[in-house]
């Protein structure tokens, strides 16, 4: 019996299997504390990735699907998002958190399964000869201490000898990362650093800044988030801190840390290694295709804030490596383990940028084996209360290699001989 040309497509599709999708979850936080700051950026990180499916038709002909879990930033909560996640058989996760990072990186190494930390994290996992698992280009914490510290030096004309640095910083395993290398840039340069923890949620800060007043540094660096930032920033303006040198590193640098001190706020500086605003082809895009389609995570409010477009980049970059993991396997039903090895051939070039609709949006990013973590370089952001914006007033800044390569080198030898760790790479 002859088959119908429908009954014969019928057959072919049940023959042949769907593809299936690209798992890439959302580990946000749109509760708690640090929610103001976790909602705008897992808004970029799921809409970048509804353009791509909107758009597109997905990575490579396969749609992404982004399966989200709640960890209100609360690192117990992060590792059971993880477990939960991980039976859905992700590509990589992104859990924007220091200290669920630290949890998750013996699990992740076992199950391989990577882990795109930008920012954040375990800064030692930039060596990729020990953290086979772990990605933290396009920047890291240390990179964060040492542009700060350079971008001072250049207002300071060369000379930091006799004066005073305070780190304000998160007391947590987060706050703590950039310690080691301002004291190693301290001896270098002849600062003095000060260190003034402020316990979470950073609501508590004024024998802090009492402290600040009496010591009178030269300059504060602030490693916080969440209501810790704003907290600070209005502090700084009731001693009459002068806001041009107080320099968060990138989590101290959205708009929801600035708005709440006013005019006082006018002049704050903060590192980030993305542009600013939303006047960038992208965000046309997104505007056809994801808002004016009614897809948008969120309510539409945050688009072109800062962790919003931090979101979207992490996505952004993240896609990328999907689709030269695909390349690279022939495939585009790929592994966690072809994950990997497309973020260890990752290229994203200055014209790549612009192709995908965010020209000088990021600096340039090649990894390799040996390099999870890209040059490091970052920008400073200044904010204009009056405009309600944030500007960027120097150009991408290098960080200080002879520094930060014997550290890295440092601790990550001191993890793998903590784990039982080979050296790979070779």
């Amino acid at each position: 019996m002859k088959l119908t040309l429908a009954a014969l497509a019928t057959t072919m599709m049940v023959a042949t299997p769907a593809l299936a999708d690209l798992i890439v979850p959302n580990m946000s936080y749109r509760t708690g504390p640090y929610a103001a700051n976790g909602i705008p950026y897992a808004d970029g990180f799921a809409d970048y990735f509804t353009l791509l499916n909107e758009r597109d038709g997905g990575i490579g002909g396969q749609m992404v699907r982004v399966p989200e879990c709640e960890t209100a930033y609360n690192t117990e909560k992060g590792v059971e998002c993880y477990e939960s996640l991980r039976t859905q058989n992700p590509l990589v996760l992104n859990p924007l958190s220091t200290g669920i990072t630290y949890q998750l990186i013996p699990r992740i190494s076992q199950d391989g399964i990577p882990l795109y930390t930008p920012g954040y994290g375990r800064t030692s996992a930039k060596d990729g000869s020990v953290f086979e698992w772990v990605f933290n280009a396009p920047a890291n914490y240390w990179d964060g201490a040492s542009v700060a510290v350079k971008h001072i030096l250049e207002q300071e004309g060369g000379d930091l000898s006799g004066k005073k640095i305070a780190l304000v910083y998160h007391n947590s395993a987060y706050g703590k990362e950039p310690i080691r290398t301002l004291e190693e840039l301290s001896e270098k340069h002849g600062f003095e650093l000060n260190l003034l923890p402020v316990d979470a949620p950073g609501q508590e800060q004024k024998s802090q800044w009492l402290q600040i007043r009496r010591d009178r540094p030269d300059y504060v660096i602030m490693y916080a988030w969440g209501v810790m930032n704003q907290v600070a920033i209005q502090e700084a303006v009731n001693i009459r801190f002068p806001m041009d040198k107080f320099i968060g590193i990138w989590w101290s640098g959205s708009e929801n840390d600035v708005r709440a001190a006013g005019a006082g706020a006018d002049g704050y500086k903060a590192l980030t290694f993305h542009g600013v605003g939303r006047d960038y082809p992208l965000y046309d895009d997104l505007q056809q295709y994801v808002y004016d389609a009614g897809k948008a995570a969120g309510a539409g409010d945050q688009a072109g804030s800062v962790l919003y477009s931090r979101g979207a980049y992490a996505a952004l970059v993240i896609a990328e490596a999907i689709a030269k993991a695909q390349e690279l396997a022939g495939t585009s039903e790929i592994t966690p383990a072809q994950m990997r090895d497309g973020f260890e051939a990752l290229e994203i070039t200055a014209e790549r940028m612009a192709e995908l609709g965010l020209p000088d949006f990021g600096a340039p990013i090649a990894l390799s084996c040996q390099n999870h973590g890209g040059d490091g370089l970052a920008r400073v952001q200044q904010w204009n209360a009056g405009e309600g914006t944030w500007s960027l007033i120097t150009d991408f800044i290098e960080p200080d290699a002879e520094i930060l390569d014997p550290l890295v080198q440092e601790d990550s030898a001191a993890y793998a001989a903590e784990a039982g760790l080979t050296a790979r790479c070779n």
